[in-house]
């Protein structure tokens, strides 16, 4: 159901262009004394580190399972993902909103507000690259979903926490011209401030979103709900499979383990029983390569 998906990919765009865009607004928030540029300079530089810790999830969640992990650790990518999500709040919300309030009681007069209106049309230039970057990989397992349910039910977490990321930058992008422009227009520094604030709620938000999504597959989530039906679709099809009772899942990353209750039809013996299920099992693996345990129970009452 996720075939063809380089989540790689897109954090690679992401990582590329909020580097680039780090460095440019920082030296504008300098020139400039912005607090909304300043704010958008650290969210940048918060979301390059956060790309690098994703990458590092992903290379660790392909290690081989041991004695001490047999399921493997697939969930690590989860962990790395709910650290970037609190860095998200904390570093990127938390310290908008303490700038903000810094700026509001302490206002200063902008310098060379053009130079930070260059800045912020080239990073929304770019962050549009990336998160268009991310949609594409996004629209191949969003199977006409609309994106909030796919952001409810995927269990990429890496690609979940790039187009929050991605979604916010492009929003705080907004946020930040439009706190700018009207500073440049009524000479008002406190609606520069109030963009900063802005922009820290904003991620405060969406890091309180994916948070909440990332908590819930380090608990254990099991596959999404259309994978579960198509699995249960695929048992039920089978000539020698009588009953489905219960199909149990467990994603542990990119691999995932299930737990198959089931009745088979009559056979001749006991040996056949076993062909029977070991038939089963292999057509099933064949549908779904990402099912890496799976163990089967025949039975005639769930």
């Amino acid at each position: 159901m996720s075939s063809g998906v380089d989540s790689t990919r897109s954090i690679l765009y992401a990582l590329i262009a909020n580097g680039a865009i780090a460095v440019a607004k920082g030296v504008a928030a300098v020139v400039t004394n912005s607090g909304a540029m300043l704010a958008e300079a650290v969210h940048s530089l918060a979301d390059t580190a956060n790309q690098l810790l994703l990458l590092l999830g992903m290379k660790q969640a392909k290690r081989p399972p041991s004695p001490d992990y047999p399921l493997g650790y697939g969930k690590e990518i989860y962990f790395w993902s709910f650290i970037v999500a609190l860095l998200l709040f904390s570093v990127g919300g938390v310290f908008s909103v303490y700038e903000g309030w810094h700026k509001l009681h302490s206002p200063e007069p902008l310098r060379s507000p053009w130079i930070a209106i260059g800045v912020l049309v080239f990073a929304v230039v770019a962050e549009g690259l990336s998160l268009l970057g991310c949609l594409k990989e996004v629209n191949k397992v969003r199977h006409g979903r609309k994106l909030w349910h796919w952001f409810r039910e995927t269990r990429q977490s890496e690609l979940l926490v790039v187009f929050g990321e991605d979604l916010a930058a492009l929003l705080g992008l907004t946020f930040a011209l439009v706190a700018l422009s009207a500073t440049m227009v009524t000479g008002n520094p406190v609606y520069d401030a109030l963009g900063s604030i802005m922009i820290g709620l904003l991620l405060i938000v969406i890091a309180i979103l994916l948070g909440r999504e990332v908590k819930a597959l380090l608990v254990g989530q099991g596959v999404e709900p259309l994978v579960k039906k198509a699995m249960v679709n695929f048992l039920q099809q089978q000539s020698t499979v009588s009953n489905v009772f219960n199909v149990v899942t467990l994603q542990m990353g990119a691999d995932v383990m299930v737990a198959v209750k089931a009745e088979m039809t009559p056979a001749s013996s006991d040996r056949a029983l076993i062909d029977q299920i070991n038939l089963v099992e292999s057509a099933f693996r064949s549908e779904f390569p990402q099912v890496m345990w799976l163990f089967f129970e025949p039975d005639v009452d769930d």
